[in-house]
């Protein structure tokens, strides 16, 4: 194989380390392993990034990221929040294309004065917004073709002289894995109705490509030229985000193209817009370098793409061994059904989505399944810490006759559907506080649209970031405890300020930090609490509201973990003029674990001190909120007819009820456990998992763990050490829990369907989670993992098939290469079937 050379053999050591870590095998056909580590220590590459405090290693095993660059600094609070930016859907039609379409995604430029050039570099962006902006083609197919007529990699000249492959090898233009292993389960009846595409990439200014796809057209509500939220980021006049480029701040420097690598290669951070029903196809293209040395010493090239709680059948799951290559696509078909699709008929007044003029479509399921907040981010084997750091991260609002995304013009509306001003009849408006035979819970969000307003509902992704001395975005990956930055960022922007209306606002928060726990409190200028609701917890709308601050939480939120989502409504109708902040408690003194909550009252006053030597720098104010009124002059009361949340907590209405197992199907039901820690790790790979009672094991993708069969209850014991903390996540089917520690479970979790269980024993997670889940629509190959993602890279993760009734033998594995897939078989535990019998003995059922 042609093996590659850097333009210049004078790079400063910690470049020289940095590339020796993915120069092992920069040009093999399989991704580079922890063999990396290894070789790194034996050349003595294993640096110190200079003076680190024994108590507080934040950023990990790195100098502080400098707030002042070339004479410029970033202030807290200085920078607006930017929203997040729609991708816009298309209606799909597999009746053929229209207009002049490319023939493949747009190539690395070639430079005549540096033939490998075009294997370190990525596509021209107006280029790829172009071919992004063209209809959908190829055509998807239910199976990938495996013969030798099947479309080659859209780069396959290039790929073949950077990579060096003989031309006795075929590539591929799809990574799907060939053949009917991977082929789309149930394609025809589960057609895609719409579908968009968008590649991942380095870097970039933002060239408009989804300016004219956003629901608003920003013409309407906060979002039009009075609102809040309206952006001409070109100042010519025409409205939209073209013009932004990647600035964590302002007063910082533009990221280079390797330094981040995200959907489009822009910002503001993507969004997707989903209907409950509406099966959508993703063309998810990867137009990373051909190199997997061009990273700036992080990220890997080869991506796999997870819709996180998505009830999606197993190959469009983002399965962590189904990776694609620089150059090809891969088409996820997420089907969008309601849980309990195959046993609930059209016969659930509330299982419906908004139908675009007033009105609801009726779909199959049960409507105590309904999804709300989901996100969606790279899974790729060994490397899902550094690609989702790096950018490879968005969020999905799903919207339902649930949840429509609409609130009413006024209580007339709120009650009977009619509008006011026309007369017509809309009953998917009327709202359940009103009308009790309306499904329409009426969130706050906005009027103006049929479905998926965003006036009053805002998308907030919270995560911790650290930088190097030019400012571009750095990464340890040395580090197996995990890795914490030292700057809190709310979508992408340092420490930002956001405007926001004197009403109630709906608050989407995701914690997408690597290893970083956090405990919001929310407080405002002159350090009072303010008051909130929790409605949703992870991809849910809960049965009940929990008000905050409470007994079992009187200061904050509960302590959220990596990739938890918490739906919040706060009311800011009394604070005109005024400031709230939002607050992180947390402190981290290394990636494994939280160390302490800081009492707020210390925060606030300044007697704690987030200095990178005495504290954690990223504990305190991370976010500015500045309220303002209606009218031209912004000092009018609001108007908001929108759902009062303290008419649903314990004791009043319910939001959505809790589809709970019966007792018989609890008594029958098939136990497992999984024991997160390190036993029988190493060094490189210290992070393992004990499954039923048996040794402790790091992944392999080939090892099925368990095998529940679609149809069936089990319960799910989850447990950890009290040296570190894991927030495990079970892919394809949400949970309840039964028990947290042995005792009931907290109130927000009490009504809570959940897909992220904290278990650890520094924050009051408790060292073991019993949960009830069940298997239902979907066969073939998921995962479960600790989802601090250093640890899950490290090797904290298994494989469970889900089976179909009388299914013994899994579906083999699938092993990818530039050149295509080949399958090798699949093995098993020993309990992969039963299950741990030993417990289910032992243990009692809750009340």
């Amino acid at each position: 194989m042609k093996k590659m050379t850097y333009l210049s053999s004078e790079k400063p050591a910690d470049k020289r380390c940095i590339d020796m870590t993915v120069q092992v095998a920069p040009f093999s056909s399989k991704p580079i392993t922890n063999l990396a580590f290894a070789i790194a220590a034996l050349t003595g590459c294993l640096f110190n990034y200079g003076d680190v405090q024994a108590a507080i290693n934040v950023p990990t095993d790195m100098p502080a990221s400098p707030l002042c660059i070339n004479g410029q600094c970033a202030e807290p609070f200085t920078a607006k929040m930017v929203m997040f930016e729609e991708f816009g859907l298309e209606h799909y039609s597999d009746s053929g294309n229209s207009g002049n379409l490319s023939d493949v995604l747009p190539s690395p430029p070639e430079n005549p004065d540096d033939p490998l050039a075009v294997c370190r570099d990525m596509p021209v962006g107006a280029d790829l917004d172009n071919f992004l902006k063209e209809d959908l083609h190829p055509m998807p197919n239910r199976a990938v073709d495996d013969s030798l007529t099947a479309p080659s990699n859209a780069w396959d000249s290039k790929v073949r002289n950077c990579v060096g492959l003989g031309a006795d090898i075929k590539t591929f233009a799809e990574g799907r894995p060939t053949g009917e292993w991977f082929a789309h389960q149930r394609y025809d009846e589960f057609p895609a109705q719409s579908y968009f595409q968008s590649a991942m990439t380095g870097a970039r200014d933002n060239g408009g490509l989804r300016d004219k796809k956003q629901l608003h057209e920003y013409k309407k509500g906060e979002f039009g030229p009075d609102g809040l939220y309206y952006i001409d980021a070109n100042e010519d006049g025409t409205p939209g985000t073209e013009g932004v480029s990647i600035k964590i701040h302002p007063n910082l420097p533009t990221q280079d193209k390797n330094s981040v690598w995200t959907f489009d290669g822009t910002l503001p951070p993507k969004l997707l817009m989903a209907k409950s029903g509406e099966p959508i196809l993703f063309r998810h293209y990867n137009a990373l370098p051909i190199d997997v040395a061009a990273n700036n010493g992080f990220g890997m090239h080869t991506i796999s793409t997870h819709e996180h709680n998505g009830h999606n059948p197993a190959e469009s799951d983002g399965y962590a061994h189904a990776y694609f290559y620089p150059g090809q696509y891969y088409d996820y078909l997420w089907p969008m059904a309601l849980a309990g699709h195959d046993t609930y008929p059209y016969n659930d007044p509330k299982a419906g989505a908004p139908d675009g003029n007033g009105g609801i479509v009726p779909i199959r399921g049960d409507s105590r399944e309904t999804a709300s907040t989901h996100w969606f981010h790279d899974h790729m084997l060994d490397y899902t810490a550094q690609n989702v750091y790096k950018g490879n991260a968005a969020m999905m609002n799903i919207y339902s006759a649930i949840d429509r995304g609409r609130e009413p013009v006024d209580l007339a509306e709120a009650e009977t559907g009619i509008s006011t001003e026309s007369g017509k009849s809309n009953p998917g408006y009327a709202c359940n506080y009103k009308n009790p035979n309306s499904p329409n819970l009426c969130f706050p969000s906005g009027n103006g649209l049929d479905w998926g307003n965003r006036d009053y509902d805002v998308n907030l992704l919270v995560a911790d970031k650290a930088w190097d001395n030019a400012g571009q975005l750095k990464f340890n990956i040395f580090n197996t405890d995990g890795f914490l930055g030292d700057r809190m960022t709310v979508n992408w922007i340092y420490k930002p300020y956001m405007e926001v209306r004197a009403r109630k606002y709906r608050f989407r928060i995701l914690n997408g930090a690597v290893s970083r726990y956090v405990k919001i409190a929310i407080v405002d200028e002159n350090r009072v609490k303010i008051p909130f609701h929790m409605i949703g917890n992870d991809g849910n709308i809960m049965q009940h509201a929990v008000p905050f601050p409470n007994s079992q939480s009187p200061e904050s939120l509960p302590v959220q973990a990596i990739a938890e989502r918490y739906d919040i409504i706060i009311d800011f109708k009394n604070l005109v003029g005024k400031k709230v902040y939002l607050v992180n408690l947390l402190e981290h003194q290394n990636g494994r674990a939280a160390s302490k909550s800081i009492p707020l009252a210390s925060v606030l006053s300044g007697s704690y001190k987030p200095d990178g030597k005495l504290g954690d720098p990223a504990v305190g104010k991370f976010l500015e909120i500045r309220v303002k009124g209606c009218g031209e002059n912004a000092d009018q009361v609001c108007s908001d007819f929108s759902m009062n949340p303290a008419d649903y907590v314990e004791g009043n209405k319910q939001m959505i009820p809790l589809p709970k197992p019966t007792l018989t199907e609890l008594q029958n039901a098939k136990h497992r456990t999984f024991e997160f820690g390190r036993s029988n790790g190493t060094d490189t790979i210290p992070w393992t998992i004990k499954t039923d009672l048996g040794a402790g094991l790091s992944a392999d993708p080939r090892r099925v763990s368990a095998a529940p069969e679609i149809g069936k209850v089990e319960i799910w014991h989850l447990k950890s050490g009290t040296g570190w903390d894991h927030p495990v996540h079970v892919h394809f089917e949400e949970g309840q829990l039964l028990y947290r520690n042995g005792v009931a479970p907290p109130i927000w979790e009490k009504y809570a369907r959940k897909d992220i269980y904290r278990v650890g024993g520094t924050t009051g997670s408790g060292t073991s989670v019993d949960i009830a889940l069940r298997i239902r629509e979907f066969a073939g190959t998921y995962v479960e993992h600790c989802h601090n993602t250093q640890h899950e890279d490290k090797a904290m993760l298994l494989r469970w098939d889900s089976f179909h009734p009388g299914q013994t033998i899994p579906i083999p594995t699938p092993e990818l290469g530039w050149e295509g897939v080949f399958y090798s078989p699949s093995i098993t535990l020993p309990t992969y079937l039963r299950g741990d019998t030993k417990t289910k003995s032992t243990f009692k059922l809750p009340n």
